[in-house]
């Protein structure tokens, strides 16, 4: 890996609403000057770039900025007390008259639009990782019911238990079909904006329901870090808002198949 690169979009007061961000660069001859706060910037505090979203003050658009580590100014901290994706980095930025070079604005980066293309991109990964946290999910309570017994039989025996644990199956295996299909269609470069928010809700709300499940199968140890339950349980909590919401998601979704948009 040659460099670690940060993704500063998110606000402490916008998240949903991208558009209204409150991060401002002023052209200031050879430089902009970045003023503003980002949050839950993932690498933020061990970046060697970050790319940082601000509205130019002059136009009012949307811009990319590459500013690069050790600029004076730009102050990022990471954010501690998670109870979920504690392996990764997440950070606060606070951006204090942060000097770039023109040069470092994205020219492909001047509007809105340009950052929907890469959550086009982000959303199956998201999925993906939905994916990864089910089937640990799903394999942690079967391998449990099957060694647990009660009443003088394995509880997977029980055929509510059997119930939980094929609609569990079934949701994994969902899974895998539509994040490998919106992988291919992203590949072709023929996945929609639509198509990559319905991969990420859809998935999401499954991995929820299978860790759910799989906690009640695992009963009081299903609180236990020793089964590793309790932490896919924590982790896709995360994931089911992160990378857009999952309101967000069903609105994005409509509006591709009704061409009617709820946002403004």
């Amino acid at each position: 890996m040659d460099a670690i690169g940060a993704f500063g979009i998110t606000e402490p007061a916008h998240g949903s609403d991208l558009n209204s961000i409150e991060t401002v660069a002023v052209r200031d001859g050879d430089f902009y000057i970045l003023n503003g706060t980002k949050k839950w910037v993932g690498n933020a505090s061990v970046a060697d770039l970050s790319i940082i979203f601000a509205k130019d003050e002059q136009t009012g658009q949307i811009a990319g900025f590459v500013v690069e580590k050790g600029t004076p100014g730009y102050d990022a901290r990471p954010i501690s007390k998670k109870i979920a994706v504690r392996s990764s980095i997440q950070a606060d930025i606070r951006l204090t008259d942060v000097r770039v070079p023109v040069e470092n604005r994205l020219t492909e980066g001047s509007s809105f639009r340009e950052v929907g293309e890469v959550l086009k991109g982000v959303r199956p990964m998201v999925a993906w990782q939905a994916l990864g946290i089910a089937t640990g999910a799903y394999e942690a309570a079967l391998d449990y019911t099957l060694e647990r017994s009660q009443f003088g039989r394995p509880v997977a025996a029980f055929q509510l238990v059997q119930e939980k644990l094929a609609d569990m199956a079934g949701a994994v295996s969902s899974m895998r079909l539509m994040t490998l299909r919106a992988s291919r269609l992203l590949d072709d470069g023929r996945l929609t904006h639509g198509g990559a928010s319905l991969v990420k809700r859809d998935c999401a709300r499954l991995a929820r329901r299978v860790c759910r499940d799989a906690r009640d199968l695992l009963g009081g140890n299903g609180i236990l870090l020793d089964h590793d339950v309790a932490r896919h349980f924590a982790d896709v909590e995360a994931l089911y808002t992160y990378e857009g919401t999952d309101h967000v998601q069903s609105l994005l979704v409509a509006r591709e198949i009704t061409g009617l948009s709820a946002l403004k």
